[in-house]
């Protein structure tokens, strides 16, 4: 199989402070997985290699006005805990792209991302096609959450999909596990960043 990097896009879900440095927010939920994986590492080795082969680097946070206001007074699930928390509040520390995965120029920054899925409340289909995109590779945070649920979006509006096994991390290995092994493959390529690399020229 060989991937063109000019109709690739490697769309970065998330790789902020409050998930991957000390002092964030969510940091200690998902830093388990982080370590056990070395997820972070692989991440910017993959994201360094691709740009250099041509790639779309695509990144994709998500951010909130002070107070929350894009999130119901009454949240529940995931989001109640964002909300409640006060994670990702725009212009601060925590909702800025971590040190290790900075956008350099040419790359691009998703807006009005506000929910799980990185399509539903953003620009991300439109950038997509405007750059004339036909694979998409996703890695991130969290697993079983926005980037399982950017997957199957991305599945469903007809993108070719690869999800980077060693590339996300969720709260637990056993929710990690899971949905790598029993989801992933449903709506995309389960890949390892090390060997998708090398498919790509």
């Amino acid at each position: 199989m060989t991937i063109k990097p000019e109709e690739t896009a490697i769309v970065l879900i998330e790789y902020q402070n409050e998930f991957t440095t000390e002092g964030g927010k969510l940091h200690d939920a998902v830093k388990p997985v982080m370590e056990a994986t070395g997820m972070l590492q692989n991440s910017k080795t993959f994201m360094d290699a691709a740009r250099a082969k041509g790639c779309k680097i695509v990144h994709c946070p998500i951010q909130f006005d002070n107070g929350h206001p894009e999130i119901s007074k009454n949240p529940y699930g995931i989001l109640a805990g964002v909300k409640e928390g006060l994670a990702f509040s725009n212009d601060e520390w925590g909702s800025n792209i971590c040190d290790e995965m900075k956008p350099s120029e040419g790359d691009i920054i998703v807006k009005g991302k506000s929910g799980l899925c990185g399509f539903k409340s953003t620009n991300l289909d439109f950038l997509l096609r405007q750059n004339e995109i036909k694979n998409v590779v996703l890695g991130g945070f969290l697993t079983n959450c926005c980037v399982e649920s950017t997957m199957r979006t991305a599945y469903e509006n007809g993108y070719k999909v690869f999800t980077l096994t060693d590339c996300c991390a969720a709260t637990s290995m056993e929710a990690q596990q899971a949905t790598i092994t029993h989801n992933f493959g449903m709506f995309s390529v389960p890949s390892l960043s090390t060997e998708l690399i090398d498919e790509i020229a």
